[in-house]
């Protein structure tokens, strides 16, 4: 398939940009123009934790969707052999394995990456990855930052590539259903979205420095952050508690419950105005090594008055709402309420006690004039795309996953600053605000520099 492809780009195209159905490519992307029957080779850079997803996910659509896994990468290569079995035995394939991501894109029959890094790396491997012609796949939050954001809607739509963010609630029916609900009025106008994200979370206590265990690469670990000693309570999850790599858990699990509530409102723009307060409580600073917070809470006003508020809770706590929800979102509009639970949603009229409409009973109403009737699931989604070269197609391409990616990022530079923030979408910077607007980008260090061009 390869080089069956690879000999139509060089007698059609050459290195001159031609034009396919009235949209220009140039001959980089001419490589993200993928036939229907034609088989999508990937890869996934980030194999613990969420990479695992990845690749059973891959692994799974073998026959469904004609994937092929063909590599896997990442900087701790302790973790190889154990994923390397899994994909074996799936797939009948043994994978390639390498430490470093370039290689990845350096690979022509790659057509397209997961990524299940650290937050830090989201950006410059999406780049990257779009810069060699590759479609990705990326986790959330899509940045680290406000300005990464931004770079990686410019490299996507530069270089022709479809880019989905991992809001996976995006092509979930029952999600799909609740938010078409809300917006067809069915509570009435929504003016307040709530998001909750209650993680209880213990401390991980405390380690002193030392030299970095002899599978790792800690100095690509580290890539765009700084440099700093190797210390083990700062690497392999525990990244997330801190600002260099991570956006605590506002910013972790935070972005999938953000989004919802930014979709159920209907805002296709930034917040003007966020305010975030917090703190760590309930874990002793001396035994615990964690910057951000464990409680926080953050709320934001858009332009029209519409509010969407945050709550993230790490230590003990209850449930809220009828549904008894953790990790989920309420909505409430002029003429009553609605809860998300997982894939359960719920809707009460006003002042009544039992549920009107929801998942499974009362007023269900039809999603398929709006979405295909057999939803995919979010990597098969992103495949679909990837076939199909429209980003129409994508349940959250990278501009819908960055601008709720964007929410808990302002919210942390609110909480880091002590102080209620102007924004201005248009410019995406504050509104006269110079010590705020250094905190929407960050120093890099060199040679893993996000550019100003991409």
């Amino acid at each position: 398939m390869t080089k069956r492809r690879e000999f139509i780009r060089k007698s059609a195209i050459g290195t001159a940009a031609i034009a396919i159905g009235g949209v220009k490519l140039s001959a980089r992307s001419y490589k993200s123009v993928i036939g229907a029957n034609e088989r999508i080779t990937v890869a996934v850079i980030g194999i613990r934790g969420q990479g695992g997803s990845h690749i059973n996910n891959f692994c799974s659509m073998k026959e469904s969707h004609n994937v092929r896994l063909k590599t896997i990468c990442d900087v701790d290569e302790q973790y190889f052999a154990d994923k390397a079995k899994i994909i074996s035995e799936r797939t009948g394939e043994n994978p390639v394995t390498v430490w470093d991501m370039r290689r990845v894109f350096d690979d022509k029959e790659i057509d397209a990456v997961s990524f299940a890094t650290p937050n830090h790396w989201h950006a410059l491997g999406t780049i990257w990855a779009c810069q060699a012609g590759k479609h990705v796949y990326i986790e959330k939050p899509c940045c680290h930052n406000i300005f990464e954001g931004r770079k990686m809607v410019e490299a996507a739509r530069k270089y022709n590539v479809r880019v989905q963010v991992g809001f996976q609630n995006r092509s979930s029916r029952n999600v799909i259903e609740a938010i078409k609900f809300l917006h067809e009025g069915g509570i009435g106008d929504v003016y307040l979205a709530r998001g909750l994200c209650y993680k209880p979370r213990d401390s991980f206590g405390i380690a002193p420095d030392s030299d970095p265990p002899a599978s790792l690469h800690y100095d690509m670990w580290l890539g765009p952050a700084p440099w700093r000693p190797y210390n083990e309570k700062r690497v392999h999850y525990n990244w997330h508690w801190f600002w260099d790599t991570g956006n605590g858990d506002t910013g972790n699990q935070g972005p999938h419950q953000f989004d919802i509530a930014r979709w159920g409102l209907n805002k296709n723009e930034h917040p003007v105005s966020v305010f975030s307060m917090g703190g760590i409580f309930g874990i002793d600073p001396k035994e615990c090594a964690q910057e951000t917070p464990n409680t926080q809470s953050s709320l934001f006003r858009y332009k029209d008055g519409k509010i969407l508020e945050f709550e993230t809770r790490g230590r003990y706590t209850n449930a809220e709402a009828e549904l008894g929800v953790l990790i989920g979102n309420i909505f409430y509009g002029t003429e009553g309420y609605l809860e998300i639970n997982g894939n359960t949603w719920k809707a009460y009229r006003r002042r009544e006690k039992e549920p009107f409409a929801g998942s499974g009973e009362g007023q269900r109403i039809d999603v398929t004039s709006t979405r295909e009737e057999n939803i995919s699931s979010h990597p098969g989604n992103f495949i679909d795309a990837v076939r199909s070269g429209k980003n129409e197609d994508l349940h959250c391409d990278i501009k819908e996953g960055y601008l709720s990616s964007a929410l808990p990022l302002l919210a942390n530079i609110s909480y880091r600053l002590g102080r209620e923030l102007t924004f201005d979408g248009s410019a995406e910077k504050f509104v006269k605000d110079p010590e705020a607007d250094k905190l929407l980008t960050r120093v890099y260090r060199k040679p893993y520099v996000v550019p100003a061009k991409v």
